[in-house]
């Protein structure tokens, strides 16, 4: 299974952007995929994430403002980011894993299938 990320770049404050992470050698279905992002300095940190395809949840600190959603037919997963702030500057990551379970979804040991990042520059 291999996941691949796109649509990072530089977008002013209260600007927004898409990203995309196509999974191929595996079908969407019960997969579960998750956006993580990485701020320089920083430790990496869950974002938001579908679970198993029928559930989605957000950090904190995105709800509202970002939304994920998975298309079928094109294996591929997006983050639709609105409102962007500057703390929002980081590296994003999608992974993926069949065998997530609901209390640990959060956690990045939890997956085992990543993407190679893409990074968003949110300016001022």
């Amino acid at each position: 299974v291999q996941l691949q990320a796109s649509g990072g770049g530089l977008v002013q404050a209260g600007g927004s952007l898409s990203l995309s992470c196509e999974v191929s050698g595996r079908t969407l279905s019960g997969y579960t995929v998750a956006w993580f992002r990485q701020a320089l300095g920083e430790e990496r940190e869950f974002v938001a994430s579908t679970f198993r395809g029928t559930n989605t949840f957000y950090a904190d600190p995105v709800k509202g403002r970002f939304a994920i959603s998975r298309e079928s037919a094109k294996n591929t997963v997006y983050l639709r980011m609105n409102s962007l702030k500057p703390e929002d500057t980081a590296v994003y990551y999608c992974a993926g894993s069949s065998r997530v379970i609901l209390s640990t979804h959060r956690s990045q040991l939890s997956y085992n299938n990543w993407g190679q990042g893409t990074k968003v520059t949110v300016s001022s």
